[in-house]
């Protein structure tokens, strides 16, 4: 476990902050002020150690029933928070699948900004042209098809209900991959568009699904299930299919219960149930989701709560999950985890799909999709490659 915390923030390098969620007033005048780092192998409970350490600097969220305020004139002005997959799933008690193939990438990483006068800095010209090699993916189409099949060989013993399948590519690049992935924000439909960076690593998100907000005092969710090619006929196909409804639904009952488990008694309510929106020129299904926090909710059991989440991992969750470990060649490093900023007066975390993570050498990107069993597994392969094409383009450009 790493932290830093310097002591003289005037003395700071400051440069726009492009975490998602980041208050855009603030963007251009904040520096670093505090970092925590966390991996699996460090021990402990990460989202306690997130919550104690915005606690420690100044943003405390042990009360998220208790309306904040963001003061533009305080020192403190939030933090961005990224969570990965493998760290919910280690929260829950779930067996570790295989290892991460972007390890440089922490587990938990909470970056604390605070205010200053100071214009930002403009970033320095890159040192080397970017340049992207060609991508190899950790598993071919058969393999892919071939765990898709393992899944409704389990949905068929009632194992579990449904499965979300992930696969992963890399490829080998040079100059400097943040002005890159900075690229993926303005994706059409990229809600949660955004960077975070560390030592050795950058993580660029142009996710569209929120994984938990905190908005107007309720907690809210908003579901991703169900996918066609953004045409008029793929439109009329998404909502007439009984397949897509079915493992939609499915997903926002796990979300409903998931919420319940932290909400006030009887607050739990679907606010909008299979709405199609767009993604690039992808057609996707949403739900919204929402609770009233039970009094005393704080971040650490709200993020115990939700994470990883439901609709990328399945049902029942915890079995769901030990499916994943079993089947997925490489682990979801950056992908299907948390990210996005916690405020005195807010929090939006976005789910980490349509997100693509650099080392020190490559370039990595995850895609994947809920298996049912009515699932074609040849179908759900081409899917994972839709939902990838327009990052995979955007990043080479």
């Amino acid at each position: 476990m790493t932290r830093h915390g310097p002591d003289v923030v005037e003395a700071l390098p400051q440069v726009e902050v492009d975490a998602p969620g980041a208050p855009p007033g603030c963007r251009r005048r904040l520096v670093e002020t505090a970092r925590l780092h966390w991996r699996i192998g460090d021990g402990g409970d990460p989202a306690d150690l997130a919550q104690r350490f915005l606690a420690a600097h100044g943003i405390t969220r042990d009360d998220l029933a208790r309306p904040g305020r963001h003061d533009p004139g305080a020192a403190v002005c939030g933090a961005a928070l990224y969570l990965s997959a493998a760290a919910g799933a280690y929260t829950l008690g779930v067996p570790p699948g295989a290892p991460s193939p972007a390890p440089a990438l922490p587990d938990l990483a909470v970056v604390v900004y605070h205010h200053t006068g100071r214009p930002a800095a403009p970033r320095p010209p890159a040192s080397a042209p970017w340049r992207l090699g060609g991508w190899r993916d950790s598993w071919t189409p058969g393999a892919h098809a071939a765990a898709v099949a393992a899944v409704r060989d389990a949905i068929a013993r009632g194992d579990v209900y449904q499965v979300n399948v992930v696969g992963h590519a890399a490829a080998r690049y040079t100059g400097d991959p943040r002005p890159a992935l900075a690229r993926l924000a303005a994706l059409p439909g990229a809600r949660y568009g955004g960077t975070l960076h560390g030592p050795g690593w950058t993580l660029g998100c142009a996710s569209p699904e929120t994984l938990i907000a905190v908005e107007h005092g309720r907690l809210i969710t908003r579901p991703i299930k169900g996918t066609r090619p953004a045409t008029p006929a793929g439109h009329r196909d998404l909502l007439a299919s009984a397949k897509e409804r079915a493992e939609h639904v499915m997903i926002v009952d796990l979300e409903r219960n998931d919420l319940a488990r932290v909400a006030r008694t009887g607050s739990v309510r679907v606010e909008e149930l299979f709405t199609v929106r767009r993604w690039c020129d992808l057609w996707q299904a949403e739900s919204t989701v929402s609770a009233a926090p039970a009094d005393g909710l704080g971040l650490a059991d709200l993020l115990r709560a939700v994470c990883p989440g439901g609709s990328v991992t399945g049902a029942p969750k915890h079995a769901a999950l030990t499916h994943v470990a079993a089947l997925e060649p490489v682990g979801r490093g950056a992908s299907m985890g948390a990210l996005g900023w916690v405020g005195p007066d807010r929090l939006d975390l976005g789910l980490t799909i349509r997100t693509a993570a650099a080392d020190a050498h490559l370039l990595h990107l995850w895609a994947g999709g809920g298996i049912t069993w009515d699932s074609d597994p040849a179908a759900e392969v081409a899917e994972a490659a839709a939902k990838a094409a327009p990052i995979r383009a955007l990043l080479a450009g």
